[in-house]
Formats: structure tokens, sequence, C-alpha cells
């Protein structure tokens, strides 16, 4: 009679349940691994046949048995070792080597030639499939139990041999539940847990400073566009200071994500600070979007909920950039392959850096640009129109005079600007309390009609705006989004013609 024992695979950011089926017989010693296994799972055969020898139970080979695992269902790719824990299970119990009710358990983990588990990428997705599964008795690598225990209903035992686990379940030893320390998490969202550049220490640039903060309120994104050594970059890295502090469900989201792409910190195995994401401008479209063969999570979801800072803007390649802009209108992108569909989440804050020209100088008073006119448009269009409409604050740096650079002056510190970033999220929280949104970044058309009303002065300022302008319908949204977001740093139920005015100040310079 086969064993049965349950696993997970991942599938985009969620998991499947996944059958562990072992059968044996008489005969020529055969160790096969059906079900579409990838070349870490079919190396299991050595892994588990050592680790079960290592520790005292009688292999496949010793036995002369024929070992058939099949990894049901059997049309979706298996990948990596945490196989090897249900594989090594399912024989046990098929050999009668030990007697365990398998029911209502899942297994999951890679094991050493001697035994020891190693931790898994993916556990928390996993964990949380078992739960909806009624698989409540989760057994995983000791290093993972911060990461399993964050899903409640889940009744965690971390393990760090496979001995030790067959002992539990013989009854000889008593493995402990480990649960989640929620006063521990909540200490490691407290700002200031990792070094973090002041805001009060960037001396002038109030003007961008102030963008940033309306950035960090409504979750809109930026273009820092001035000569180089202005000081984007430095701004762009001090945003992560003005962030609000994100939500237990946000920290959830973002952690199962840093979990399927195997980047968790193995000390804390929680994502308690907003991801700041600065890939280089070589990065290919598939290390920014996400895909492959079987697809991961690319930088923009890494992103998700925090801030994506792409310095060097119009370095990136043209086709890297043009992927962008499903992501930046919808918080989504889905990725097609022959296997299925997957979508993964990129909902981020788009923060990009770039000099005016080649040389840098083109908007500099005191420097000379070098650039003839010809490479200084070709350098602007490795940007394309449809990607810059997208942007809702388009901010000129400039360079900053000495007496800036040498001023005495301590700058407003971060701590004062996030407070009013989270006062501000505090209104949009109350806003959008019956729907699926969490920013003004994110509201739709239906939802500018409802909260975003402006008076017979603000109307006319809009109209004359698009018209002398000439804005696109989708510039118009972007500019009642942002001056709700001013209101709301005012603490303003309504939309006045200041909001507003500020609000058109941030569109693209050549729209004015």
């Amino acid at each position: 009679m086969p064993s049965k024992i349950s696993s997970g695979a991942t599938w985009g950011l969620d998991a499947i349940p996944i059958q562990v089926e072992v059968d044996t017989s008489p005969g020529l010693h055969l160790f096969h691994i059906v079900g579409l296994p990838d070349k870490a799972v079919e190396e299991a055969r050595e892994r588990v046949g050592t680790a079960l020898r290592n520790s005292g139970f009688d292999p496949p080979h010793r036995q002369a048995h024929r070992v058939i695992v099949n990894l049901a269902p059997a049309d979706i790719k298996k990948e990596g070792p945490a196989y090897d824990l249900p594989i090594a299970m399912g024989f046990l119990h098929a050999t009668r080597q030990i007697v365990f009710d398998p029911l209502e358990k899942l297994f999951i983990g890679e094991l050493a030639l001697d035994g020891a588990l190693r931790p898994v990428a993916g556990i928390l997705p996993i964990i949380e499939m078992a739960a909806k599964n009624d698989l409540y008795e989760v057994f995983v690598p000791y290093e993972n139990r911060r990461e399993a225990s964050l899903i409640k209903d889940a009744i965690v035992y971390p393990v760090r041999t496979l001995g030790e686990l067959v002992n539990h379940l013989l009854g000889k030893v008593v493995l402990e539940r480990y649960e989640a320390d929620k006063d521990r998490i909540e200490q490691e969202n407290m700002p200031g847990e990792r070094q973090i550049l002041d805001m009060a220490y960037i001396q002038g640039q109030e003007h961008a400073k102030r963008a940033l903060e309306i950035a960090a309120s409504g979750g809109h994104n930026v273009l820092f566009q001035g000569p180089p050594g202005s000081g984007k970059t430095l701004l762009a890295q001090a945003m992560v200071g003005i962030m609000p502090r994100m939500s237990q469900e946000e920290i959830l989201e973002v952690t199962k994500i840093f979990s399927i792409a195997g980047l968790l910190d193995a000390r804390t195995s929680v994502v308690s600070d907003r991801p700041f994401r600065s890939p280089h401008h070589t990065a290919s479209g598939i290390s920014l979007v996400g895909g492959g063969t079987y697809p991961r999570p690319g930088e923009i979801t890494l992103a998700h909920r925090g801030i994506l800072f792409l310095d060097e803007f119009p370095e990136f390649g043209r086709s890297v950039l043009e992927n962008l802009r499903q992501p930046l209108e919808e918080g989504r992108v889905t990725i097609s392959r022959a296997q299925g569909a997957i979508s993964f989440p990129a909902r981020f804050t788009l923060v990009a850096a770039m000099n005016p020209c080649p040389c840098g100088n083109a908007s500099d008073p005191e420097k000379e640009c070098a650039c003839p006119a010809t490479s200084i448009l070709k350098y602007q269009r490795k940007i394309s129109g449809p990607l810059l409409d997208r942007i809702d604050l388009h901010v000129e740096v400039p360079r900053l005079k000495y007496e800036k650079l040498a001023s005495e002056k301590v700058a407003e510190e971060s701590s004062a600007i996030r407070a009013r970033v989270e006062s501000a999220r505090a209104m949009q929280k109350e806003r959008f309390k019956d729907k699926s949104i969490l920013t003004n970044a994110e509201m739709g058309v239906k939802d500018l009609k409802e909260f975003c009303k402006v008076d017979e002065k603000g109307e006319a300022l809009l109209k004359d705006a698009v018209t002398r302008m000439k804005l696109s319908a989708r510039s118009y949204h972007h500019i009642l989004k942002v001056a709700r977001t001013i209101a709301d740093l005012a603490q303003s139920p309504t939309i006045r013609v200041e909001h507003i005015a500020e609000a058109i100040q941030y569109r693209k310079r050549s729209e004015i």
C-alpha cells in the first residue's frame, strides 16, 4: 500500500498542495522519482538514502527495494530540494520502519547527508496553503521556524534532524511548538532599526524634499532631473526614512514575496522595513519585471509596498523601461508561459533620477553644456512619452551653492516629515476602508469622481491647465490624485485651489 505524505509547492506567490506517494516492492534496487521533478528533486535519491543510513535507518539500497516516488499532481513542475523530508518520511512509513498517522500533517525541508535539516525558500505561502487545507501540523527546518509561525492557524514544529522528527512521531520526545512573538515583530517594525540617511543632513533642496513627502504620503512616482552631484541619489536613499511603517498585513505580504525569492534575513525571517530596491542600469527586462521558464519575482515585485529607485534612468534599455508601463498603471505584472499565467503584485513607488543631457550640464547655469542639440534630444528620447506620463512628480534638482553646502543649519528631521506622512496615510486608510486600495495613487476613475471633487475656482484652474498644457486624460487624473494627497498633508477634507496649483507645478516641464 503506497504511503501518502503531504507537502507543497509554490506557484507565483501562492502555493499548491503536493502529495508525495511512495511505493516499495521487492526486487532489484531501484529508486525512481516521477511527477515532473527537476534535477535538484531527482538528486534527492542520493541525499535521502545517505541521510536515512546516517540517521540509523535502513536505506532503500540495503533493503533491495524497488522504490517509486510520485509527486502529485504530475503535471506541475517540481523544483528544489524541499521534497527531501517528505520523501524520507514516505519511505520510512511505506517500509514500516516507523508507524504514524500522516493525516493533517505537512512536511517540508532539505536533508543534509548526516540527517540534519537545511532551510528552504518559499515556506510562508506553503504554510498558508497548509492551514487552508486542514494540514494544521507542519514540520519545517529549524531555521524556517519564525517565517512559518507567521501563519496563526498553523501548528509549527521546528525540526533540526530527521532522527529528532522520527522520535517525536513515535512519542519518544516531544517537539515544542513554535509561536510567533507579536511584540518582537512590532519592535522590529519600529523606525531606526537599520541605518537610514536622515533628511536633516541633506542641505537645501526643499522643493525636492517636499515632492518626496507628497510621494511617500500618496504612493506617487517621482522623477528627479538635475546636474551630477546635485543630490538626486541622496534624496532617493533618504526617502526610506519618511515612508510610513508597514501594517501587519503588508508585512505578511512583503515577507511572502521575499520568502519565495529566497531573500529573507536568516536572523529575523520577517521583512518589517519597507523594501528599497536599486537595480543597476544594466539590468535585463526579466530581472526587472520577473520571469524565467518557471517565473520568479523581479525587482518591481521585490519593491512591492516600498521604493524602486532607478538611477541613471535613461541608461536603462528602452525596452526594459517600457516593461514598467503596465505595472505602474495596474500595480501588478502578469507573466504568461506555456504552463500558464502568473500575476505578481507590483505596487511600488518609483523614484527615478537622470541628468538633463549626456554631460549633465544642460540645466546648470554655471557650467557650459558641451553636448550637441541632437545628442541631448536623443538622450532624452530614451524615455518614452507614455512612460513619463505615468510619473506624477517631475522635479528639478539644481546644483547647490557653496553657502548652502557649508551651512551649519540643520534641516527638518525625517521623523517630523514621517509623522505628517503617517497622518496623511491615516486619512487615506479611513477614506478607503471599504475599498481594496491603500493610497491615493491607486484610485481609479470612479474613485476620483467620489473623492476628488473640486470647487469652481479649482475647476477653472484645471481647465486652464489642461487646455494650455495639452494634458492627456491620464495627466489630468494624476494631477487630481496628487492634489488629493497635498490636501491630506494639510489635513483638509476638501481639495482647494492652492492644492491643485501645487500639483500642477509637478507636471513635466515640457508641458508647461
